[in-house]
């Protein structure tokens, strides 16, 4: 049996699933919150721990593998967590500390790889060679498979396109523009300030005033309100910005998204037409495509970072 962690920076869900495939147990509830990082971060490990072996025991009570999907990644440099926009697991052991407190080896892999690998394995991508998984949550990630394997990159980087600049920004989106907004990495201006869940929330205020979470943006831009209208059009003119980018440097068979904002249905065909402006070439036919597994995609992704085979 396979336990899949996705730990994201609103909510931690785990999966149990059997050998082939069948989901048999799942939880979910929010990433615990404290006063300080250092009492997140031993919250949010006994989180997860208390999770997986809640799932065991719903699944069976059999000993499983154990994967996790973060916002970030494992530094090769230093054994710790960096890069994660979830700020209290930053220059933690997380891996080891998992493994403490599960009694057994625990495998971590960047959100946006395990997003990717399901979906290139058994979803959307299945069959594609080269696929770029894209993730629009609480933050803007990336993972790259090919051939059925995700790339992680020397530095342990790959497919990090949220902490790029947005490409051919305008005016309002330069430094002192209206738009242009600190990111917790530390620069400014990156694409995840601009396309995050939280990106979409503070971009309409600053156009608008007002303060709405992204689902009711999108439902007034269905009903025609010109504000959230507005709201939308430089959201999907920026996402074209972006992905042409990674179509001109990765050009893959396929791209798909997930997190909480890939539930937008019109980004689907508003995108695509989009990034015809930007991309180098007199065509572009790359598909992008919704989640086979949907909001599923991350943990089953981590379920899959380990073999099939005994664990001790």
């Amino acid at each position: 049996m396979r336990v899949g962690v996705d730990l994201g920076g609103t909510k931690i869900e785990v999966l149990a699933l059997a050998p082939d495939g069948r989901e048999l147990a799942r939880r979910r509830r929010p990433t615990p919150r404290a006063q300080s990082p250092e009492a997140s971060y031993r919250a949010i490990v006994d989180g997860v721990a208390e999770a997986v072996l809640a799932v065991e025991r719903e699944a069976g009570g059999h000993k499983a593998s154990v994967g996790v999907g973060i916002p970030g990644a494992i530094s090769p440099a230093t054994g710790l967590v960096k890069n994660a926009n979830t700020t209290c697991l930053i220059g933690n052991p997380l891996d080891r500390d998992l493994a403490k407190a599960l009694g057994r080896p625990v495998r971590l892999a960047n959100d946006a790889n395990c997003f990717a690998l399901s979906e290139a394995s058994d979803g959307a991508a299945a069959g594609a060679r080269v696929v770029f998984g894209v993730i629009f949550g609480t933050g803007v990630g990336g993972g790259i498979v090919v051939d059925g394997k995700a790339l992680t990159g020397r530095n342990a980087v790959a497919g990090e396109w949220g902490h790029n600049p947005l490409p051919w920004p305008q005016d309002d989106e330069r430094p002192g523009g209206r738009f242009y907004r600190p990111c917790y990495c530390g620069k400014a201006g990156c694409i995840e300030t601009f396309l995050s869940g939280p990106g979409l929330v503070a971009d309409h205020r600053a156009a608008t005033g007002e303060t709405l979470p992204p689902d009711a943006i999108a439902r007034n831009a269905q009903g025609g309100e010109a504000a959230a209208l507005a709201t939308l059009e430089r959201y999907v003119d920026r996402a074209a910005r972006g992905l042409a980018c990674i179509i001109n440097v990765l050009d893959p068979d396929v791209i798909v998204l997930g997190g909480g904002l890939s539930n937008l249905a019109a980004l689907y065909d508003a995108i695509p037409r989009q990034w015809q402006r930007y991309g180098f070439s007199d065509r572009i036919d790359t598909p992008l495509l919704a989640p086979k597994h949907g909001d599923s995609s991350g943990v089953r992704g981590a379920a899959w970072l380990w073999p099939l085979e005994p664990i001790k």
